[in-house]
């Protein structure tokens, strides 16, 4: 099985690179680093040659927003965060080779030379554009420094690089009414040099490689993504930045110049496997580099988050094109975000899960959280995490269903036989199909991981746990015993051999839990071609003590972690009740121009290939007209029909989504983004002016 799900005899397998500007949480977890593990585990059980590689990304805007908002500097930052952060991947058990820091000189020496490298072979553009300069604080402004309305959205809050909102690539020039987050005023253009690579000098060779090459092998969500892109058309991408914090531009006449964070920060996963090998004595280059026989050539993979899909998916891969020495990703099985108590994870709020304030109020807990994630991750769509589900799934199926069974039958043993495995002898037909189940389970989860299924995967893993519970209650051991004897020594041998499957089995999932089980089974850890033998236990082998392998988590526990968010969002709410600043003047003249009325929504349907936009059918009084809104996420279109509306009626007609729209609906919206409709308390003849 292994041959036709793991062709590659060496991995080379990276985690997204955390931004050290603060700690990790949840859907950190459930984006890229437990998925990853899991591979990473189930490789090695198979006996793949792997490295495991991941660190802190130490460089770009964002770790200087934080160092100037806590008064402290950027150093002290990475410092903090990437302590805490590697000690909480630590803790919880993730499997890394090595966790690096791209602030390491050896990352910067090995950023540096790419980047050299395409300089020389005449890669890059050298262009002089006009970018944002803030004249109070004399610097020019990294796109995380500025701050405006998305043009495509109409969200306000945009950064310069990206809308979180929409989720669209920008550049800072795009911004409507931009803002310097520095001097909370607006932002100038002044000329500057950089170099850009070329992405639309690539397009053909990435549509050929990605659109064509990797249809069949990359997941729906990432070849949907990285097909819109490419349709949309690539353009040019500065490598480099005017900062003061990062890896300096290896040229003289980029002075004061930094490379892009998304040029060092994938290069990153390269420097980490170049120091583990240095510090093991390994080849770091056959992990990363084309060898003579492309047989021999490491298989990359990059588990990412969906906001990095476009990075790993096109960025990067057209850097190592350029470069032309290195291996190019063959998967990026990139998750979907997780969502917490319904609403978006949000660390300015502190609305999330902090993976090491879970790990000091959860002791030894570390796979219950595995479990639960696992079962519940956003591998094509956005998922949910709420604590009532979290205990559900511990005490209903850990406890209930795995740990369950593994206690009854440990504790049978030892209260019959000593805790010593007897012979099975005269295997009935229910006997022998458990085994035939136990030989065919190991496949059945082997092509669910090679295929990045790993809800699926786990699933069986548990059926395989109800399979053993199951035998265990139809044969009822327990009243056999009185009966007869030799019957009881066949059953507990086979819900044995059940329970040593279940060790291997578990061991990428549930690593922790694995090894108790072992030890419990006072047995050595297995390999995965182990999985499915009937005879992983000998008749006469002596069992260890028999534990408790889970524990219930309780009401009390629960609702301490529901009070707690709940205030964080108190806090947050308070803190954020500051009304946005009041707008320049403007001359009555200019207010009277504005034709503001009332209407009926008089129909409402979504529009086709989007995700935020209505198109509104309004009775205005005067004339039935379309407009097309961005409030879909936000409102059910058959709920609206019949609602009152504020409509600018005098606003110039535009094409969207070729659809003529004549106006734009007045909502108002709150500090997280949430729309409501700024509508008559009772109801008006459409048609009616509003002063």
């Amino acid at each position: 099985m292994s041959n036709i799900a793991l062709p590659f005899k060496r991995y080379t397998i990276t985690s997204a690179l955390p931004y050290a500007n603060g700690p990790l949480h949840i859907g950190h977890l459930a984006g890229a680093y437990i998925p990853a593990d899991i591979y990473v585990r189930f490789l090695r059980l198979q006996g793949k040659d792997v490295v495991y590689v991941c660190g802190s990304d130490e460089h770009g805007a964002a770790i200087t927003i934080k160092a100037k908002k806590e008064g402290t500097t950027p150093q002290a930052i990475i410092d903090k965060y990437h302590a805490q952060i590697k000690d909480s991947f630590a803790q919880f058990g993730i499997s890394f080779d090595i966790y690096h820091r791209t602030s390491e000189p050896l990352h910067h020496e090995l950023s540096q030379e790419f980047f050299l490298n395409l300089y020389e072979k005449g890669e890059f553009i050298e262009q002089v554009t006009e970018q944002y300069y803030d004249k109070e604080y004399h610097q020019f402004l990294a796109d995380r420094y500025i701050t405006g309305t998305c043009p495509n959205c109409k969200s306000e809050g945009a950064y310069g690089d990206q809308c979180e909102k929409c989720g669209t690539s920008l550049n800072p020039t795009d911004l409507i009414n931009p803002i310097s987050t520095l001097s909370g005023k607006p932002p100038v253009l002044r000329e500057t040099k950089h170099w850009y690579l070329p992405l639309d000098k690539y397009q053909p060779w990435l549509e050929k490689w990605l659109l064509e090459g990797k249809k069949d092998v990359l997941k729906p969500n990432v070849y949907g993504q990285c097909r819109s892109w490419l349709k949309s058309g690539l353009q040019p991408r500065s490598m480099t930045r005017d900062l003061d914090w990062g890896v300096d531009v290896p040229l003289e006449e980029a002075a004061g110049k930094k490379l892009y964070v998304w040029l060092d920060a994938p290069i990153g996963y390269i420097s980490a496997t170049k120091q583990w090998a240095l510090d093991t004595g390994n080849d770091w280059e056959k992990y990363w580099k084309q060898q003579p026989d492309p047989a021999d050539n490491t298989c990359l993979i990059h588990f990412i988050g969906k906001d990095n899909i476009v990075f790993h998916c096109i960025t990067f891969p057209s850097i190592l094109h350029a470069h032309g020495e290195y291996v190019l990703p063959e998967n990026i099985p990139a998750n979907e975000f997780l969502n917490l108590e319904g609403e978006k994870l949000s660390t300015s709020r502190n609305h999330a899960v902090w993976l090491h304030e879970y790990l000091e109020e959860f002791p030894d807990k570390q796979d219950e959280l595995r479990y639960v994630l696992t079962s519940i991750l956003p591998e094509t769509s956005d998922s949910e995490f709420t604590w009532k589900d979290f205990q559900a799934r511990v005490n209903n199926e850990l406890v209930a269903i795995l740990g369950n069974f593994v206690n009854r039958v440990l504790v049978l043993s030892h209260k019959y036989f000593d805790g010593r495995v007897m012979p099975a002898e005269g295997l009935t037909e229910t006997d022998r199909f458990i085994f035939s189940e136990l030989e065919r389970y190991p496949q059945h989860i082997a092509v669910s991981l090679s295929q990045y299924r790993f809800r699926e995967a786990l699933a069986q893993v548990m059926n395989v746990a109800r399979l053993g519970n199951k035998y265990l209650a139809d044969a009822e051991p327990w009243k056999l015993i009185k009966t007869d004897e030799s019957r009881v020594k066949t059953v507990l041998n086979v819900s044995l051999q059940i329970a040593a499957n279940l060790a291997v089995l578990a061991q990428p999932f549930l690593p922790h839990t694995a090894d108790k089980l072992f030890a419990m089974l006072n047995l050595e850890a297995r390999d995965w071609k182990a999985a499915g033998g009937d005879a992983l236990l000998s008749a006469g082998h002596q069992l260890g003590q028999a534990l408790l392998l889970f524990e219930k988590i309780t009401d009390d526990q629960v609702d301490r972690q529901l009070e707690k968010l709940a205030r964080a969002r108190q806090t947050a709410e308070t803190a954020t009740k500051t009304v946005q600043p009041l707008k320049d003047n403007i001359a009555f003249e200019d207010f009277i121009k504005l034709d503001i009325r009332t209407a009926t929504i008089i129909g409402a349907e979504k529009v086709a290939k989007t995700k935020k936009l209505l198109k509104l059918t309004l009775n205005t009084g005067i004339d039935q007209r379309i407009v097309v809104s961005g409030i879909a996420e936000f409102f059910d279109p058959e709920a609206i029909v019949g609602k009152q509306v504020s409509l600018l009626a005098n606003l110039e007609p535009r094409e969207i989504k070729g659809i003529r729209s004549q106006g734009m609906i007045l909502m108002a919206e709150d500090a997280d983004g949430r729309l409501d409709f700024v509508a008559p308390q009772t109801g008006t003849v459409p048609g009616s002016i509003i002063r």
